[in-house]
């Protein structure tokens, strides 16, 4: 893993940074294969608390976790029991998704064979009325609306836009008010 810690009106000491990706590292123990990816970490303070965000882009998976608490430490340790229950729940729908197509007599399925882009641009839009103060860009993993309602889960948003690997054009699943899910596709 390659690490990538920042601090924001915060000073990253090494005994932090070493405490961070000591414990960040321990997530490859539920993986086969050691991760060779890029860990974004930011802390900064935010009302008297310490404030860690974490997220990791995997292959067909983007984890993200943050979490605040008083002390940076306690907030590395909230945030790392987060991650494993997202990866805990992930493995497991998986595993629950790959049982009952091969009990269907479906052929295996490649789990996560396109890998998911994440970067983010933080540009401000100046020649308009509206002021974009963020712009997310991401590479669309083709999948369908089950797979993209488990990833909207686990990020915890409210909405996420995927390509539909059913019918081939970019669709938005969303929560609704009554906790059960949407799906906005063109016509």
């Amino acid at each position: 893993m390659n690490f990538n810690i920042r601090g924001e009106n915060l000073k990253v000491t090494p005994a932090l940074r070493n405490y961070t990706e000591k414990k960040i590292s321990k997530l490859g123990r539920y993986f086969d294969t050691p991760l060779m990816t890029d860990v974004h970490v930011n802390m900064h303070v935010h009302n008297n608390n310490q404030v860690i965000e974490v997220t990791i882009p995997l292959q067909g998976l983007l984890l993200r976790a943050e979490e605040s608490q008083m002390d940076m430490y306690a907030a590395i340790d909230s945030v790392i029991e987060k991650l494993e229950r997202q990866i805990r729940k992930y493995k497991t729908k998986v595993n629950r998704k790959y049982r009952q197509r091969v009990s269907r007599g479906y052929a295996q399925i490649a789990v996560g064979a396109n890998p998911v882009s994440y970067y983010e641009d933080d540009e401000v839009v100046e020649e308009s009325d509206f002021d974009v103060v963020r712009r997310k860009r991401f590479n669309f993993k083709p999948m369908d609306v089950d797979e993209a309602i488990m990833q909207m889960d686990m990020l915890g948003h409210d909405f996420f836009v995927f390509s539909n690997s059913v019918t081939g054009d970019t669709s938005v699943v969303y929560r609704r008010k009554d906790g059960k899910y949407g799906l906005i596709e063109k016509e």
